[in-house]
């Protein structure tokens, strides 16, 4: 070989290196120019009906983004479960990871991880508080204060503002529950809410047969109680079934007075047989498919260069129209719906 035909031989060999490194790793989430970006979703555990509204959202965002999309869940959702789910996908090079964050702090350090390999990081429907900086932005379902005094209102307006009542949360490490309380109960500091009587806040760990026991818990410690909040959709079906089962509900038959009120936040679907029975009168929520659809977009935009997180920054997609960002880098996903007879067979999710 001539000493040209082997230097020539060297540059080819250097510049197809150079291409392949360009191609892989997670800062384009996938090998080659026109390769999918790799997106990934990690609720906060599997078997959870509300988080298969948003994965189903993700999933229709793909295709129009290009996306290799995928979920992944932890079998329960403990403070530190989606760790080794991080970790996994640390590994597999994806480029965005969207998370419905278990906890605000034992997450930090694992996110850290992946954001200095190159992945973005979008927290969907549960944030970080206090550790927004560790993410790149946040898609939440609804503005949180008036998460909480949208609940409290609701139970007021069912109880006559006066009576007792009690919250059935998810876990107590919780972002998003721990938020909507944190208003629920500055909400109770109005003179109007002064008739009401929080007397215990108590945690089913997002687990049928915990909440279940919490709620019969409840039942049997406060008989007089007027109303219980659930802000979780596993809760508060949980409680409904109690509420069935022990016929304590308006107009039945082991009702105490005016009988118990129940609500919360959960899915149509979930509690459309106990609105049309009257075992529970109304109920909230937003729709968590908005979050999906606006997480794949939000994640995918930012990873490619497109979109810059910023208060008061603003993107469009082909369904929805997002308000513009907040100062914490947060995209709502819509307002609350509030769920009755008259309403409910209206949606199916």
């Amino acid at each position: 070989m001539t000493r040209t035909a082997l230097l020539l031989a060297l540059a080819l060999a250097a510049t197809a290196c150079n291409r392949g490194d360009s191609g892989s790793g997670a800062t384009t989430g996938a090998a080659g120019s026109n390769a999918k970006l790799k997106v990934v979703y990690i609720p906060k555990n599997s078997g959870n009906t509300y988080f298969d509204e948003i994965d189903r959202g993700f999933k229709d965002a793909a295709p129009e983004l290009n996306l290799d999309y995928s979920q992944v869940a932890p079998a329960t959702p403990d403070p530190t479960s989606q760790i080794p789910v991080i970790k996994d996908q640390i590994e597999l090079q994806v480029g965005v990871i969207a998370i419905s964050a278990n906890d605000k702090d034992a997450l930090v350090p694992v996110l850290d991880q992946a954001r200095a390999k190159g992945i973005t990081i979008i927290t969907v429907d549960a944030d970080i508080p206090g550790n927004e900086s560790h993410r790149d932005a946040a898609v939440l379902p609804a503005d949180f204060e008036k998460v909480g005094n949208s609940q409290i209102e609701l139970m007021g307006s069912l109880i006559g503002y006066k009576g007792d009542f009690a919250i059935l949360s998810a876990t107590s490490n919780a972002p998003n529950q721990n938020a909507w309380i944190a208003t629920m109960t500055k909400a109770l500091k109005d003179p109007k809410y002064a008739g009401m009587h929080l007397v215990a806040i108590v945690y089913g760990d997002d687990l049928p047969q915990k909440s279940t026991t919490e709620c019969e818990g409840l039942l049997s410690k406060y008989p007089n109680l007027r109303g219980i909040i659930a802000p979780t959709s596993v809760g508060l079906a949980a409680a409904a079934q109690v509420v069935e089962r022990m016929e304590v509900f308006p107009g039945g038959k082991h009702a105490s007075g005016p009988g118990l009120q129940l609500t919360g936040l959960s899915t149509p679907n979930q509690l459309k047989k106990f609105v049309k029975a009257g075992e529970v009168t109304k109920f909230q929520l937003w729709a968590p498919y908005n979050e999906g659809y606006l997480a794949a977009y939000v994640g995918s935009l930012i990873h490619s260069g497109k979109f810059k997180p910023a208060s008061g920054a603003t993107f469009t997609t082909p369904k929805l129209k997002p308000d513009p960002m907040s100062a914490k880098d947060e995209v709502l996903g819509g307002p609350l719906i509030t769920f009755d007879k008259t309403n409910i067979d209206q949606y199916n999710f």
